[in-house]
């Protein structure tokens, strides 16, 4: 039976490119059958490297059989993979996130959790020797994956290996990292064509602090002028979103990719206290600035408390 390899639901870039990566690496070096699938349409950035490459974007699925042989990438928490991801057959988890301890195997697998800003660039060492036998297609999906977590190095969770692997990589594709980065981000932030219901569900995770349930949205732009000057509306429809994804609150962070700065909408007073508590700052407004705050992994979720 044909392996699944898939992220996270609302797939960013790592969560699009892992998949496909490790699916060719399976297919073409180890001699397996596996197909890269996503949970979800990709992003904005995500749909730009996928139409950038001339590659098609994987079918989508919004569950998973029982015994379905799978490998997760990005993520090692159940509340981000389908409903019935317990009762498949989990083969393999390669990831760079905390460990959720939630997920259920048929029986002892193979996991790869690492400390580094990007699943690809676990996978690239995991290949070893193998990467010389990639196409231009899965050495550009790499970049773009290390490219998209690092917010071209600026994220708290580059490491020199993350920067070292995509160095290597553009230099192997003639590729100007700066340049690309920029394409990358540029469409990024185009979210025009977004509803609010959207924005703040498209690149977002569940969490909870303290017994109450967030989803805790990031928007990461080089234009935040874009998504703030629609602030009223979010606001607006944080309720709504809230009520039918079973959360108690919608949280929406708008990181300034440039100026490497969050600006978090404050609708209310839960989110208020929370930001306060959080992040040692005062609200004054409906919107407070968190100099420096740029990863939600590493400065926004472990801070979180009320």
């Amino acid at each position: 039976m044909t392996t699944l390899v898939f992220g996270h639901k609302s797939p960013d870039t790592d969560a699009t490119g892992s998949p496909l990566i490790w699916a060719w690496y399976i297919n073409e070096v180890r001699g397996g059958e596996a197909e890269a699938v996503l949970l979800g349409a990709p992003n904005t950035e995500a749909a730009f490297v996928l139409k950038r490459w001339g590659l098609e974007t994987p079918r989508i699925i919004t569950d998973v059989e029982a015994d379905q042989p799978c490998i997760v990438v990005d993520t090692n928490n159940a509340a981000e993979l389908p409903p019935s991801i317990n009762s498949a057959d989990i083969r393999q988890i390669i990831d760079h996130h905390k460990l959720a301890g939630n997920l259920e195997t048929k029986g002892p697998i193979d996991v790869t959790i690492r400390p580094m800003a990007c699943t690809a660039t676990i996978m690239y060492d995991l290949m070893g020797d193998d990467t010389a036998k990639m196409p231009d297609w899965v050495r550009s999906l790499a970049l773009s994956c290390i490219l998209s977590d690092t917010l071209e190095f600026r994220s708290p969770t580059t490491t020199a290996h993350d920067r070292e692997v995509a160095e290597n990589l553009a230099h192997e594709l003639g590729i100007s990292i700066p340049d690309y980065a920029a394409e990358m981000f540029a469409a990024k932030s185009d979210v025009s064509a977004f509803s609010d219901a959207e924005l703040l569900r498209m690149d977002s995770k569940e969490y909870e602090v303290d017994g109450t349930k967030f989803r805790v949205s990031v928007l990461e732009t080089t234009m935040p002028s874009i998504p703030l000057d629609r602030k009223d509306s979010l606001m607006a429809t944080m309720e709504t979103v809230a009520q039918e994804d079973g959360v108690d609150q919608v949280l929406l962070f708008v990181v300034d990719i440039l100026n490497e700065e969050a600006t978090l909408l404050v609708p209310n007073d839960l989110v208020k206290r929370l930001a306060e508590k959080s992040f040692a700052v005062e609200v004054t407004g409906d919107t407070v600035v968190l100099p420096g705050v740029v990863s939600r992994k590493k400065q926004i979720i472990p801070n979180l408390k009320l």
